[in-house]
């Protein structure tokens, strides 16, 4: 059973009381979107978030009756790490979704991290200024707040569509990603969160403290969907 529940304008908080029912309801969306964008625009452009929840998503996806021919995907962020390296987001896309489906090779945009975070985000930047507006965005929510690879007490980097970042908190300290600004270019965002660990972080977004998510405000809202934390 999944409730939903909406304190601030254009953030809608909706929770599940298991993971399953997150996973398969945000399932839905996605195709549902996606079969709405392709039939009003030909196409369906989707960035994707790493991490052990949307992994679990992707690999429902893999079973679903789509027109993958008409799908574009982007990555939100990106360690640089190499290619073939275990904690790259877009090899665990490719591994438990991408290489199932028929999306055209030259429709997978990854970001070529491997680069390093200047060169990398030159090449993506540059990628991206093609891509036009993000049909959809799926993103995480770090225990501090953070998202892709926005952090706290970082300085926002709006200077092009794909940013290096040199200190992150977290290992690697080298990433990549995409922009505030450029995220916000999307008509649709979906946050993923899921975990006690998540609690303050989701305590301090909804009573309104500025954290690293709380950049991500496009025109048409946010969906939070939560499992494991508290919504008071």
């Amino acid at each position: 059973m999944m409730q939903a529940k909406t304190t601030a304008p254009n953030t809608r908080w909706k929770h599940y009381d298991s993971i399953e029912s997150l996973r398969h309801a945000v399932c839905e969306v996605i195709v549902q979107r996606a079969n709405e964008a392709i039939t009003q625009n030909g196409r369906f452009s989707i960035v994707l978030a790493g991490g052990n929840t949307p992994r679990a998503i992707y690999r429902l996806l893999r079973d679903m009756p789509m027109d993958w021919s008409k799908w574009h995907i982007y990555h939100g962020d990106e360690r640089c790490l190499p290619a073939d390296h275990v904690d790259r987001n877009s090899l665990m896309a490719e591994q438990a979704w991408l290489q199932y489906v028929a999306i055209p090779a030259n429709q997978i945009h990854d970001i070529p991290a491997e680069l390093g975070p200047v060169a990398g985000a030159k090449a993506y930047a540059e990628t991206l200024k093609n891509a036009g507006t993000f049909d959809m965005v799926i993103l995480g929510l770090g225990e501090d707040g953070h998202t892709a690879s926005l952090f706290p007490g970082h300085v926002v980097d709006n200077s092009a569509d794909a940013v290096p970042v040199f200190d992150s908190p977290k290992p690697p300290a080298e990433r990549i990603t995409i922009s505030q600004n450029r995220l916000n270019n999307t008509r649709d965002v979906i946050f993923l969160v899921t975990g006690e660990g998540k609690q303050e972080a989701i305590d301090r977004w909804r009573e309104g403290v500025a954290i690293p998510a709380t950049l991500i405000a496009p025109a048409n809202g946010v969906d939070v969907h939560c499992y494991e934390v508290v919504l008071n």
